[in-house]
């Protein structure tokens, strides 16, 4: 059974129970292996997009982590189904152009005829070739980070790509698991 837009239905999240309530912090508590507790910190990234393409965002992810000079693991994440994350390189804008036009080739809006197939074309016709995208590429990444720097290459830049035509605000979650001792 197909249901119209009125009709679909979303699991409720009570977010007063949720660590993410507290996230736009620094830092705390979350439970370890084996009931241990470790330091994680953790912050969203709130980006702006101005429509389809790469917006990197590698130097405000490097401030946060240089004021926590700590040896671990970070993990971003970004917190929507139409966007995705990026590492690549940062010193030729023609490698982000082609990018860009290599997956817009791939997956065409739902409006161009060999995309006659898509169903959901509810929030206009870019919406669903952006979850494809998104679907395709990764969503989270993880970088090694050592005395609160990360270890990432000379070239090497952290990127969201966002796949739909207009701006868009983005929220892109870190978490820096600590090493352990």
């Amino acid at each position: 059974m197909r249901l119209g837009p009125s009709e679909r239905m979303h699991a409720p999240v009570d977010k007063s129970e949720c660590a993410l309530a507290r996230m736009p912090g620094g830092q705390g508590l979350t439970s370890g292996a084996a009931g241990r507790k470790s330091l994680a910190m953790h912050r969203i990234f709130a980006l702006q997009t101005r429509g389809p393409g790469l917006t990197e965002f590698t130097a405000p992810v490097a401030e946060w982590l240089c004021a926590r000079p700590r040896t671990g693991v970070l993990t971003l994440m970004v917190r929507h189904t139409s966007a995705s994350l990026l590492i690549q390189e940062n010193a030729d804008p023609d490698v982000q152009a082609d990018l860009q036009a290599f997956f817009a080739r791939l997956v065409p809006p739902a409006d161009d005829p060999a995309m006659g197939w898509i169903t959901h074309r509810d929030e206009g016709p870019d919406d669903m070739p952006a979850h494809i995208k998104a679907a395709l590429l990764p969503i989270s990444l993880q970088i090694p980070v050592i005395d609160g720097r990360m270890g990432l290459g000379t070239w090497q830049g952290i990127y969201l790509f966002e796949h739909r035509r207009a701006p868009m605000r983005r929220e892109v979650l870190a978490m820096l698991v600590p090493a352990a001792d």
